[in-house]
């Protein structure tokens, strides 16, 4: 049994506080805390069981540290904003705290994806004896895990890779997005780079596209190619990859939205001057636009997300599609959150439980699928994100 301190009180944050709750053999004691208590406390009046609230600027370094040394925690889950990972990770060094987040380390003032900056902590980790483990989300992180596993019971080596994540749920909006408005535009706006031949090829944002069609029903959607932070660390770990993609549907609807609010300047994260005052646009378009986490209510549909995995096994060659389905409102009925808050929020608590139990814990800094997958695997199915593998895809 260990204390948790969460931080970050968006709709991840409350999935993750949850379904910590949920587990009180392991998470003893629950801290969340944020910028903004009162989000916090809103999160916390939600909960199956007692949860302690504080308040907290993640970019405040010393008031972080100060935090984490008067509460002891044995673990910051961190869910928060990717600009503030190394802060956090300084704060956890300080305090000598272990450290999980679900999305890699951000510069605000570049939309540029790596782990390089997080990578350079191995050291400092292992010597304070504790252990950092990166991107412990859906994708990054379950898709880690997924192609882990598959290497492991599936093939001797995985040649290509395809992640597809599709978001079949309706929300009723023109335009609005299903995380963090702010990090999702930067995402989806920055340049495509995809792993061909030993090194990252780059391309245009979402000049790919394709059509999947998803199992059991979902539906077919076309997907878009597009840069996404795993492909780094599987491209690293796996070094039979001869290529490796990351696929995203959307609608026709957010497309259209998108381009008008590039063409006139929306999405640009460099400061301009209004009224006497610098802001930046993409931050102004982030405070205009829906609070993903009021998305729950309203989200109808599926998500179906995966990994399409090619390869040999005793000389043959060997296909497998490993995936979770997961419904918007059964999501809401357990948690107040849309599936995307929730499929991010359930492999961040059981990283965060693998870890304090001991089975993932080992000084230093690791991405999942350097990690024996089998537990993680177990644990999606028993806390609700169910997996199925097919040889039968349509891509």
């Amino acid at each position: 049994m260990a204390k948790v301190m969460i931080l970050g009180a968006g709709g991840v944050g409350g999935v993750v506080a949850h379904k910590c709750a949920q587990v009180p053999e392991v998470f003893s004691e629950i801290l969340l805390a944020s910028r903004t208590e009162s989000k916090c406390r809103a999160i916390a009046a939600r909960s199956p069981r007692e949860i302690r609230t504080a308040e907290v600027d993640a970019d405040d370094v010393p008031a972080l540290t100060a935090l984490l040394k008067r509460e002891k925690p044995a673990l910051v889950i961190h869910v928060a904003l990717p600009y503030q990972d190394l802060h956090v990770m300084d704060a956890c060094l300080n305090a000598g705290v272990h450290y999980l987040d679900t999305a890699n380390y951000e510069p605000p003032e570049t939309a540029k994806f790596e782990y390089r900056r997080q990578w350079e902590y191995a050291e400092r980790f292992a010597a304070a004896g504790l252990t950092a483990l990166l991107g412990s989300g859906f994708d990054p992180g379950a898709t880690n895990v997924f192609t882990a596993y598959l290497a492991k019971h599936h093939f001797d080596e995985i040649r290509s890779l395809d992640i597809v994540d599709v978001n079949g749920g309706d929300h009723g909006y023109p335009f609005a997005t299903n995380f963090n408005p702010e990090i999702n535009i930067r995402e989806v706006t920055a340049p495509c780079r995809h792993w061909e031949k030993g090194k990252f090829v780059e391309t245009a944002p979402l000049s790919r596209k394709r059509r999947f069609v998803c199992p059991e029903g979902v539906g077919e959607y076309q997907v878009y190619r597009l840069y996404h932070e795993e492909l780094e660390s599987l491209a690293k770990h796996f070094p039979s990859l001869k290529e490796a993609q990351f696929w995203m549907s959307f609608s026709d609807s957010y497309l259209k939205h998108l381009e008008v609010l590039q063409n006139v300047g929306m999405t640009g994260i460099a400061p301009v001057m209004f009224e006497g005052r610098e802001i930046v646009p993409l931050r102004l378009l982030k405070a205009l636009l829906p609070d993903p986490a009021s998305l729950g209510p309203r989200t109808r549909g599926k998500t179906c997300i995966g990994v399409i995995a090619r390869g040999l096994k005793d000389g043959q060659k060997t296909l497998r599609y490993l995936y979770n389905i997961c419904d918007h409102q059964q999501c809401y009925a357990e948690t107040g959150a849309q599936a995307v808050s929730y499929t991010t929020g359930v492999p961040a608590m059981i990283g965060a439980k693998l870890l304090l139990t001991g089975e993932w814990r080992r000084p230093g800094v690791w991405n999942l699928e350097q990690l024996d997958p089998d537990p993680f695997m177990a644990d999606l199915t028993r806390h609700g994100l169910p997996w199925k593998i097919t040889e039968d895809i349509r891509f």
